[in-house]
């Protein structure tokens, strides 16, 4: 059986009890967390609110799963940097984002953010990977103490022209040497790969941690071209034991029939 979540912000402007309220009802069980959708940084929210996050969201059988968007809607976060004080405070901002993670019974940390991570002009990709390196150091102390896995999230170049393919995190992965830094596949980032996203899924076995469901429509699976009994019947083929988490980027025609269709379509092809 797989193990069903979804990405909060699809809710907007719902509160916390009521998305946890539908999304149980619908037979998920996990809830992925966009930080900006709880305050401009994740350091704005205390221990006592995230304790509430928590406590409201196990209450309708639901585990708050991690935390993904990492960057997105701040400012002076930069993963490649060149600026050793941006890499320092970068990589300090992720481990506080693995706290909270932590904190709201979660052990994931997907970073994407892809505009925070593009190739600094007049630089070269080998530099960028230094760079990310660096930044990811800083974070890697608090991954170990919280057991919270970062995975890497490979995009495509339409959003960013750095970490394009699951072959790209992986060397980063290999050259980081940490066994909480992981490889997060996304159904729709997978189109830019070389091979068929099954292919993919199955040479990255020991790697991924965390799995994104969408179609490259941008909206939920079963809504577009893509067919998703092959992309499960691979999943299944490597034991992958993680959650399938729907994320969407097309809000329409609602959240609630994003969610409902989306676990219908998932269920149906498993």
């Amino acid at each position: 059986m797989m193990k069903y979540a979804i990405c909060n912000e699809t809710f907007q402007g719902w509160d916390h009890p009521r998305v946890c309220e539908l999304v149980a009802g619908l037979g998920y069980t996990g809830l992925e967390v966009a930080p900006f959708t709880l305050a401009p940084l994740i350091t704005d929210v205390n221990a006592a609110q995230r304790a509430e996050l928590r406590r409201q969201a196990e209450a309708t059988g639901l585990r708050i799963i991690g935390l993904h968007w990492l960057l997105a809607k701040t400012e002076g976060f930069q993963l490649t940097s060149p600026d050793a004080a941006v890499r320092q405070r970068t990589g300090n901002y992720l481990a506080d984002l693995a706290r909270a993670a932590a904190d709201l019974g979660g052990d994931l940390l997907v970073l994407g953010s892809p505009l925070q991570r593009n190739i600094p002009e007049g630089y070269t990709r080998a530099q960028a990977d230094d760079f990310a390196l660096d930044t990811l150091g800083h974070t890697l102390k608090t991954l170990e103490d919280t057991k919270v896995f970062i995975c890497l999230e490979p995009l495509t170049p339409a959003e960013t022209n750095y970490m394009n393919t699951a072959a790209d995190a992986v060397s980063l992965i290999h050259r980081l040497g940490n066994p909480y830094v992981k490889l997060h596949l996304d159904v729709k980032a997978m189109a830019a790969e070389p091979a068929p996203r099954p292919d993919v899924i199955r040479a990255n076995q020991p790697y991924t941690k965390h799995f994104h469901a969408n179609d490259t429509n941008l909206r939920g699976p079963g809504t577009g071209e893509t067919d998703f009994r092959p992309i499960f019947a691979a999943l299944k083929e490597t034991g992958y034991d993680g959650y399938v988490s729907v994320e969407v980027f097309d809000y329409t025609p609602d959240p609630e029939t994003i969610a409902r269709e989306s676990i219908r379509y998932m269920k149906e092809c498993e």
